[in-house]
């Protein structure tokens, strides 16, 4: 199949590029940044997803992955704007067999920056609209809504003992998911189910359910 996901220079978007390439797909990647992919059924394209006008020609796209996300002032145009627009010129066709947009345990929880939480809460939404339009494909769409990945994204807290250790306190699994772990999703979600759409699917070694029950202690 031809797989086109964004963001695949590092982090999940690259292991996902690699889990693809591994089953057999044909891959074409968008990123800003050099490729750091190789194979030959490997494509890249450096672009900025918000530049609609240079979106290159590509065959029909039978999956496609919305992994391309920041953490700055950019997070609504790129997180949300970009993911609209891959999707709507990539992905509404009768080809298309499956759509994952790569949400966060933000858009649930509302927790970090004002405008990545405000960029996933959107993305949440997003996918239940495209799920609408593209099941007279009979094709899927999904978010992954992860919670903590050990990406390159994440070495500010991963490398400091004191807010780690209070990450941990709140991850009732004690650990955060590996890219590799996230890429078996990602192909999980959009190969093997066929069924499942519409759904905002949060993995976060339930950090997010962590809450304690209050009450007096039963006595016998």
């Amino acid at each position: 199949m031809n797989i086109l996901i964004t963001g695949t220079c590092s982090g999940i978007g690259k292991g996902c590029a690699e889990y693809f390439l591994k089953k057999g797909h044909r891959v074409y990647g968008f990123d800003w940044k050099d490729s750091t992919v190789v194979d030959e059924n490997y494509t890249h394209f450096c672009l900025d997803i918000r530049n609609k006008d240079i979106y290159p020609e590509l065959p029909a796209m039978n999956i496609i992955v919305n992994n391309a996300g920041v953490q700055n002032n950019d997070d609504i145009d790129i997180n949300l704007k970009g993911t609209i627009s891959i999707t709507e010129h990539y992905g509404i066709h009768p080809e298309i067999k499956s759509i994952v947009m790569i949400g966060s345990a933000s858009g649930h929880t509302g927790s970090e920056f004002p405008e990545y939480a405000a960029s996933k809460g959107g993305v949440l939404a997003y996918t239940k609209n495209v799920a609408m339009r593209v099941a007279k494909y009979q094709a899927t769409c999904n978010s992954l809504d992860f919670g903590g990945v050990m990406t390159e994204l994440n070495r500010p807290v991963m490398e400091n003992p004191a807010l780690w250790n209070e990450i941990m306190n709140l991850t009732p699994l004690k650990r955060w998911m590996s890219v590799e772990e996230a890429a078996e999703w990602v192909y999980f979600i959009s190969v093997t189910n066929r069924f499942c759409t519409g759904q905002n699917i949060l993995i976060d070694g339930l950090e997010a359910g962590n809450c304690n029950f209050i009450w007096p202690e039963q006595t016998n």
